[in-house]
């Protein structure tokens, strides 16, 4: 590589690294824990993700033009990994940064495929049935980025992926949980809806913002789920090493307090968000550096 390719390479990963600080997150996103080989290249996977992803979710574009455009990504994804594709976008620098990434740490580009299907599921798929359904659509919009980070970090390991599955799909879940009022307010709703059916929670109380019992119990039933998922995601925070190894511990903190919050409001999700902020980081840390692995059975 010449040292213009180099420079041009290099401009390229800053963009998707700024794109990574400056977008509203709930969890870190290629943060100063992660060894700094490693933060260049989750912030171009970062980068593809949340473009597609806003692609599917944000603005006022039609379904149609929504499916095109993640439809061109998949072809400029699958163009990058040569080298190969147009050079007249303005997301060229990002496919540029994602295409030398997916080459040096030989990651699968099946898993940046599951991610698209996700986003396309956005579009149209507003209720989920079963956990079956819910979960599925976890496997593709949130385990994907686990198993990247884990072959960016250099593992490849069937027992990390298990464990990284759940601990992803765990912070989907949350996410969904945290977000319970806002997505409704979008037609949004992943609370199974067997699971609605079962508590006989009434979908009109939503509308009014009104947090029944029966909406209590089916948040409670979800939110006790979600955490059987952290307990099994705890395994790959003790399995991985060094710098990526606080940064997986810190993730899984912050998860399990916004589960912590959300018990701690009767799950009154109309009455406040659960969230995490600034001030919650000295704790968190401290958290992390007090962590001890789950004893072995």
């Amino acid at each position: 590589m010449t040292p213009s390719e180099r420079a041009t390479l290099q401009a390229a990963y800053e963009v998707c690294e700024q794109l990574a600080r400056t977008h509203y997150e709930n969890f870190p996103v290629a943060s100063k824990l992660l060894p700094s080989r490693m933060r260049p290249h989750v912030a171009a996977v970062y980068a593809f993700a949340r473009t597609a992803d806003d692609f599917a979710d944000e603005g006022q574009r039609s379904a149609e033009e929504r499916f095109r455009l993640l439809d061109d990504w998949q072809n400029r994804l699958h163009a990058c990994v040569t080298g190969g594709g147009r050079t007249d976008h303005p997301y060229d620098r990002v496919f540029l940064a994602l295409g030398a990434t997916i080459r040096e740490c030989n990651l699968p580009i099946s898993l940046f495929d599951d991610l698209l299907s996700a986003f396309r599921q956005d579009i149209t798929t507003h209720r989920y049935d079963t956990w079956a359904s819910v979960l599925d659509y976890c496997r593709r919009s949130a385990n994907p980025v686990g198993r990247l980070v884990l072959r960016i970090a250099g593992y490849d390991a069937a027992r990390l992926d298990r464990s990284s599955d759940a601990l992803c799909t765990a912070l989907q879940l949350t996410n969904f949980w945290q977000d319970f009022d806002r997505d409704w307010q979008h037609g949004r709703l992943y609370v199974p809806l067997a699971e609605v059916e079962a508590e006989q929670a009434n979908l009109e109380d939503l509308d009014r913002r009104r947090m029944t019992e029966p909406w209590r119990r089916a948040l409670q039933g979800v939110t006790l789920r979600t955490r059987d998922l952290f307990d099994t995601g705890r395994d790959v925070c003790d399995l991985v090493s060094g710098r990526l190894r606080q940064e997986l511990r810190l993730t899984w903190l912050g998860g399990t307090e916004i589960l912590d919050r959300l018990e701690r409001a009767e799950y009154d999700v109309f009455a406040s968000r659960p969230a995490l902020g600034a001030a919650d980081v000295p704790s968190l840390l401290w958290r992390t550096l007090l962590w001890r692995p789950a004893a072995k059975s």
